[in-house]
């Protein structure tokens, strides 16, 4: 299966319209792939907060429309990144759309773990509450997750006892922390023994400069393609079968132990 990770640029001075027609373009341009990958809040930008608002949509909105019309032009399995959804109570989700080559809305997914601590996305945004895979042609299942959701293992490894072979990260991280997006990226890949495919932005959101350097690791935890800081288009060749050699080969998800009592208290 061949995978495309569109690496986008957010322009503060770009509107979201524009954006939007730009993103669709670039996706028309991978009719060469299974699979492609936006990021996420590429529309809006993961930290404007203030506009999270003004730019909330339904999952079948704006964004979805257009990407749904981009998957199908270019005959695609399209993860188009996440949008801010409005839900019908009012409450925001950071939600990720999964859309097939038809144009249907196969998945999606609202962000578990919320970034800010106190503040931003972390009090504005409701929590996910649904694991969330999705299977496509070519043999892979895909896990879903977003960004912030990388620091959490306990996510994959739930992704993976669901029958995840490939995980699916698109995000807004900070340059500040790129260090921790590639190490945190193997580690995934590494610990669950599958692809991980964690497509950042490039650019600046809200004055926070984005980290880039989109990343594809195999089950082995070997880098297969790591993009630089700018807009790029990372496509890369993936093995299903991979996969189930490495989790035979070297068995170490047979030898988990979950459940283990609390050791007694010293008296």
């Amino acid at each position: 299966m061949r995978a495309s990770l569109i690496q986008i640029a957010v322009d503060p001075d770009e509107s979201v319209d524009s954006r939007r027609r730009r993103a669709a373009s670039l996706v028309r341009e991978q009719a060469d792939s299974e699979l492609v990958i936006l990021p996420e809040l590429w529309p809006v930008g993961a930290f404007a907060y203030q506009r999270f608002e003004q730019e909330a949509e339904s999952p079948s909105g704006p964004t979805y429309e257009a990407m749904a019309k981009a998957a199908s032009d270019a005959g695609v399995w399209l993860h188009a990144g996440s949008v801010v959804e409005k839900a019908a109570d009012g409450t925001l989700y950071n939600t990720a759309l999964v859309i097939s080559p038809t144009g249907e809305l196969a998945a999606s997914y609202r962000k578990i773990h919320r970034f800010g601590f106190d503040k931003g996305e972390a009090v504005m945004m409701g929590a996910g509450e649904e694991l969330v895979t999705v299977p496509v042609p070519g043999g892979l299942t895909l896990g879903l997750a977003t960004c912030y959701d990388l620091r959490f293992p306990e996510l994959f490894r739930g992704l993976t006892d669901a029958g995840a072979q490939a995980l699916v990260v698109p995000a807004g991280w900070p340059a500040r922390r790129r260090d921790h997006w590639t190490l945190l990226a193997r580690a995934r890949a590494v610990e669950n023994q599958a692809y991980v495919l964690a497509c950042g932005t490039a650019g600046t959101h809200a004055g926070v400069e984005q980290a880039g350097h989109s990343i594809v690791v195999d089950p082995w935890g070997e880098v297969l393609a790591e993009a630089g800081p700018d807009e790029e288009v990372l496509t890369v060749d993936l093995d299903p079968a991979k996969v189930t050699r490495t989790r035979e080969v070297f068995p170490a998800l047979k030898d988990r132990r979950l459940g283990l009592p609390t050791p007694n208290p010293l008296h």
